[in-house]
């Protein structure tokens, strides 16, 4: 995008700059004529202010960070705070905030490349290809908010800054920052995807009615991560394997999206032990015994971990992660406590 019509977004967004404060930076408030907040990142505290109205020292809008000499104007709080990297993106976002109209929409398939099917694993592989990795973005802020930080083993994890959702066939589409993850077979080729639609304001998942969505081939395949060999730890959800991994990070792990696909997930060759992540209701339970029953006929030896109240995540979230490492060491057999357990810090 030309120079000039990021000036012009920028000046905008100045004239509304305390509302755009109020939506991009509510961790902070207004004192005088500035935005007082952590960082541009809507991290709490008071080392950046944002100037609210024009004055001799400056324009509407800009900013400067006390505690690291950094400053912008309200494009790089945009850029900042919904985890942004293409100014296209930015810019986007900062039309919706204004009201504008968004640009026409630039065409995703290559030249020449007709369009896949809708939900075909050929879409989804399209979609993992044009995301990006997950480091310093609005997924990376959204797992850290459910207490999921460390992110070893976590490449099958990808961002989408503007990923397309429709409510029904009814309905127009709309675009939100999603965290997209990869599902792969067993020799690694990537047969379906799996959208979280994220809201950047609060860094949960979107006000819609399904946040969650998958698409392509499903059925015994799974997000994976880590690589798999004599043990895995296979799970439901995306959060409830991550959460478990807090404290078991070198052991490999997969989650297959639901209880059924769980009891469904394919065993590689190597496989010698398996731990089933349990969800805490009927359908977990049903996934839990399909598991055991088809490990047990294939000579695997099949151990259940189960979450003090309903999910792994839940576990993290209210309990802490010293409760949640208590709980793995006291259901993980003692080899694999010794070979995988990360120690307290």
């Amino acid at each position: 995008m030309a120079r000039q019509d990021a000036s012009d977004l920028a000046y905008r967004l100045g004239r509304q700059a305390e509302a755009a404060c109020r939506y991009y930076l509510s961790s902070g408030r207004r004192e005088g004529s500035y935005w007082l907040v952590g960082d541009a990142r809507n991290a709490p505290g008071r080392s950046m202010y944002v100037r609210l109205k024009d004055s001799a020292k400056g324009f509407a809008g800009k900013w400067a960070d006390a505690a690291t000499g950094e400053h912008g104007d309200l494009l790089d709080v945009i850029r900042e705070c919904c985890g942004f990297v293409e100014f296209r993106d930015i810019a986007d976002e900062a039309r919706t905030f204004l009201s504008m109209p968004l640009r026409e929409p630039e065409r995703r398939e290559h030249q020449g490349q007709s369009p896949a099917p809708h939900g075909s694993p050929e879409a989804a592989r399209r979609l993992v290809l044009m995301s990006q990795p997950i480091g310093a973005t609005l997924v990376q802020s959204y797992l850290r908010k459910r207490g999921i930080t460390d992110l070893r083993g976590t490449g099958s994890l990808l961002y989408h800054p503007r990923c397309h959702y429709r409510p029904d066939a009814h309905s127009p589409t709309e675009t939100w920052p999603a965290m997209v993850a990869a599902v792969t077979d067993l020799d690694g080729k990537i047969t379906g995807a799996h959208r979280t639609w994220l809201d950047p304001r609060r860094r949960d998942k979107a006000p819609i009615d399904t946040p969650r969505r998958a698409m392509g081939d499903l059925l015994g395949h799974a997000v994976r991560f880590g690589i798999g060999g004599e043990v895995v730890a296979a799970g439901e959800g995306i959060e409830t394997v991550l959460s478990l991994r807090q404290v078991l990070p070198d052991m490999p792990m997969l989650a297959a999206l639901s209880a059924a696909h769980l009891a469904a997930c394919q065993f590689p060759d190597t496989l010698r032990r398996l731990y089933i992540v349990r969800d805490k209701d009927p359908a977990g339970d049903g996934a839990r015994d399909n598991l055991i029953e088809r490990a047990n006929a294939a000579g695997i030896e099949a151990i259940v971990i189960s979450p003090e109240l309903g999910d792994f995540n839940e576990d993290l979230r209210t309990l802490g992660i010293d409760a949640l490492r208590m709980e793995a060491r006291l259901q993980v057999a003692p080899q694999d406590v010794a070979r995988f357990m990360a120690l307290a810090a």
